[in-house]
């Protein structure tokens, strides 16, 4: 069963005028990436305004990145839903489309108990025939998994990772408690936390400055992987960090769609609540991305 690993971007879903999806402007993004060295793809994040799609719209994005990819970089899909029926029929459907595992984001409209949460994913992973990894998001869901729950949650046959965007001293305990585990991975999904994630032996990190700057996320990787240069990884890293900030400082994706045209590539608008960048950022991350080559 697929693990994932290494420098995975949450993909954007770039759209039209009218805010249907621009199939195009996706194909062209997914060659962009994969000739960027990425080690995988994330289609259906919250980059990706899964949670503005109908379950249709949901399946169709998911189908065409898993066709457009053609087994030449493995395929994250995003099937997380509130009810844990809908989760398990996404993620059925996203393993006949070609899905090398999904990711599962944790119950929180719904609070339930700490046993609640262990069922719903073990129940996903039961019922499925590709691997599981655990979105864990709580800036995002206002629920917290601590780090001894996750390591329960790992042992489940069928999880193979979490995406953990939660801060350096939850990864770091994490990373600890599942180090013997060979079946677990730890992704970081801050964009701050990918060296210090991998220099403790976490396995890589899914972000969306992965879109931006590909060739230097995946060197980032292969520095600190590959070739035990630490020395290099930090240089590489700090060359980074104003992009890392950059890309927050307003909406997500706005931000990142931004700079997608700035690089030549389709972005185009958001849907509703979300919003574009502003036109002065727009202006910022053209020069900062032309500043980093």
């Amino acid at each position: 069963m697929y693990k994932p690993f290494g420098m995975i971007p949450a993909l954007p879903t770039p759209m039209k005028e009218d805010k249907s999806i621009d199939y195009k402007g996706l194909e062209q993004l997914i060659q962009h990436l994969i000739d960027g060295g990425m080690h995988g793809l994330l289609v259906g994040g919250s980059t990706g305004e899964y949670s503005l799609m109908s379950m249709e719209e949901r399946k169709e994005v998911i189908k065409f990145v898993c066709e457009t990819s053609q087994g030449r970089i493995p395929v994250m899909a995003g099937t997380g839903c509130h009810r844990t029926e809908d989760t398990m029929e996404l993620t059925n459907y996203a393993a006949e489309v070609g899905a090398d595992c999904a990711l599962v984001i944790n119950p929180y409209y719904m609070p339930t108990s700490r046993q609640g949460i262990i069922d719903h994913f073990k129940t996903v992973a039961e019922n499925s025939s590709i691997g599981i990894v655990v979105y864990h998001y709580p800036d995002a869901t206002g629920v917290e998994l601590d780090p001894e729950l996750i390591s329960e949650i790992s042992q489940i046959d069928g999880i193979v990772g979490i995406k953990n965007t939660a801060d350096g001293e939850h990864t770091s305990k994490l990373i600890a408690l599942t180090k013997d585990n060979p079946d677990f991975a730890v992704l970081t999904g801050f964009e701050h936390l990918i060296l210090p994630t991998l220099a403790l032996g976490g396995h890589g990190a899914v972000g969306v400055a992965h879109n931006l700057a590909p060739r230097k996320i995946a060197k980032l990787y292969d520095l600190v992987i590959n070739e035990n240069n630490i020395k290099e990884a930090t240089k590489l890293n700090q060359e980074l960090l104003e992009l890392y900030s950059a890309i927050e400082e307003e909406t997500i994706p706005g931000t990142v769609k931004a700079g997608l045209e700035a690089l030549g590539l389709s972005g185009g608008p958001s849907r509703l609540p979300l919003v574009p960048a502003s036109e002065q950022f727009k202006s910022k991350i053209k020069t900062l991305l032309s500043e980093l080559g």
